[in-house]
C-alpha cells in the first residue's frame, strides 16, 4: 500500500511502470538502456479516490490525464532507472495530495465603513489634484 493522505493509499496493483529509452545525455549507455519510466495511474477507475478528489485531481493534471481518466507521468531526468522510478512515483503521489486538499470556499464581504470613507477621500484628493494641473481658460 502506498499511503498519499490519512484517507487515501493507493494498492501497488493499481499503479503500471513501463521502461523506455531516455533522451539526453548518458553517452553509450543511451542507446542501450531503458532508463526512462512511464507511470501509469487509472485514477478514473481507482477506488481509493472520491469523485470530487477525482474531478480537482482531473483539473490538476491537465495533458498528463487522458479523457479515459489515465494519469501517464514520464520520468527521465536521472540516468539511473531507480531514480526515475521514485520521481515519478512521487510525482504522482504529489498530484493526488494537491487534490486531496479541499479548496477555501470564499465568503463574500461588505467593505467596512472606514475602507469606503478612506477610498472616497483618496478620489476626492486625486480629483482635486488633477483639477489642479489643469490649465485656466478664460473666456473674456
Amino acid at each position: 500500500m502506498i499511503k498519499i493522505t490519512h484517507n487515501i493509499s493507493l494498492h501497488e496493483d493499481e499503479i503500471k511502470e513501463h521502461f523506455i529509452r531516455s533522451p539526453g545525455p548518458g553517452g553509450q549507455n543511451v542507446n542501450k538502456v531503458e532508463t526512462a519510466v512511464q507511470l501509469r495511474f487509472d485514477a478514473g477507475n481507482s477506488l481509493a479516490l472520491k469523485s470530487d478528489v477525482f474531478a480537482r485531481l482531473k483539473h490538476i493534471a491537465g495533458h498528463r490525464m487522458t479523457s479515459a481518466g489515465l494519469i501517464i507521468i514520464t520520468a527521465n531526468r536521472f540516468r539511473s532507472q531507480l531514480r526515475n522510478r521514485e520521481d515519478a512515483l512521487a510525482r504522482l503521489i504529489d498530484l493526488i495530495r494537491q487534490a486531496a486538499v479541499r479548496p477555501k470556499s470564499r465568503r463574500a464581504t461588505k467593505p467596512s465603513r472606514s475602507s469606503i470613507a478612506k477610498r472616497v477621500e483618496t478620489k476626492k484628493k486625486r480629483s482635486a489634484q488633477k483639477k489642479q494641473r489643469q490649465k485656466k481658460i478664460s473666456f473674456e
